[in-house]
């Protein structure tokens, strides 16, 4: 893993989607807010092709995309085996530009990397980005028979290849500003893992997250996180081997710590867990920072029972939002940043 010699003593990031519309201003407010860690916020309530499957579509095989229904399906006019053949070519030849995001479909990271180019460096700082994680993408993606294409072999491996050297491009792109990359694997289909809802194997999950990860750590100095914002089979996220795993800490802090072999392994080798304790979608507008120290506090003690010193878990912890902000009201959202930010700095002058 890569984070042994971070220490990220609770600094601050966020996930992704917001529901504001002004550019410029809300790149702006996340780096006053989250100057260590920032990250491109994705506009989902400005274009449709913000979402977070359509976004990643640029480039992959035999894909087209249904705006209206912010859909993405397997195109029954593209001959399937001529779109595979040119996909591989692109993909072994590590044609990384071909598969890059353009601005249309990402207006804020454009926006966030400009203004990042105007700012002295400083140290030890990093900058976040996120991509719809495999597993999340291939169950969204419907074949010509209706069925998603995580149920098909050969597509769900090429899903699989091109997400992982799009998110190359992605870190390579965010890397030019001088800060350390960190990209997030958004896996919310991995909520519930084991119902009926989501007939995967564990190594069906366990292969196709190891195999983007893996790619990315071989090929860049990224720092590769997973997030899923509901309660998932914890143990296998770790056996994946991201550097970062990232949970609902204000719905799921319970169930999260009831892996305390595999996560106490996770943590000994060098990993680090974003403590997601600012809530969203159960957000009320009467939360304090007091109340969401206390939260915290009550899981940190638990890792601390684990054999964890308070100085091991401060260096191996960040604080993000439970999830994307995306479906919030902007009132709302602006608040939770607000929070973030000050329970952060909370955070770091010890508890």
């Amino acid at each position: 893993m890569g984070v042994e010699e971070q220490a990220f003593n609770f600094t601050a990031t966020g996930i992704g989607s917001v529901p504001f519309l002004e550019v410029d201003r809300t790149c702006r407010d996340i780096l006053r807010r989250l100057p260590r860690m920032p990250y491109w916020p994705q506009f989902i309530r400005k274009s449709p092709l913000e979402d977070m499957s359509i976004q990643y579509t640029e480039g992959l095989p035999s894909l087209s995309v249904d705006q209206g229904r912010r859909s993405v399906f397997i195109s029954p006019e593209t001959p399937r085996e001529e779109a595979l053949v040119s996909f591989y070519e692109s993909y072994l030849a590590e044609e990384v530009e071909r598969f890059a995001i353009s601005e249309t479909g990402a207006c804020g990271l454009y926006r966030l990397l400009e203004l990042l180019e105007k700012e002295e460096a400083v140290a030890d700082s990093f900058i976040k980005g996120q991509s719809v994680g495999p597993l999340t993408f291939a169950a969204g993606v419907l074949g010509p028979d209706g069925k998603p294409v995580l149920h098909d072999p050969e597509l769900l491996e090429a899903m699989t290849k091109g997400l992982a050297i799009k998110a190359l491009w992605q870190v390579k792109r965010l890397s030019q500003c001088g800060r350390r990359p960190v990209l997030f694997f958004d896996e919310p289909y991995l909520s519930g893992f084991g119902s009926a809802f989501t007939p995967v194997s564990r190594e069906q999950v366990i292969d196709c997250l190891s195999e983007v990860i893996a790619f990315l750590k071989k090929r860049s100095s990224a720092l590769v996180g997973i997030h899923c914002c509901g309660n998932t089979d914890w143990a296998m996220i770790a056996e994946a081997k991201p550097d970062i795993i990232n949970f609902d800490a204000f719905g799921y802090l319970d169930a999260f710590l009831l892996y305390p072999e595999a996560l106490g392994r996770f943590l000994e080798q060098g990993g680090a867990i974003a403590w997601g304790v600012v809530p969203t979608s159960e957000f009320t507008g009467s939360e304090s920072v007091d109340d969401l120290l206390e939260r915290l506090k009550g899981g940190l003690d638990r890792v601390r029972q684990w054999g964890f010193s308070p100085e091991k878990i401060a260096a191996c912890s960040l604080i993000t939002p439970s999830c994307g902000m995306g479906t919030m009201a902007p009132e709302a959202a602006a608040r939770v940043l607000d929070l973030l930010s000050e329970l952060s700095e909370r955070c770091q002058k010890g508890l």
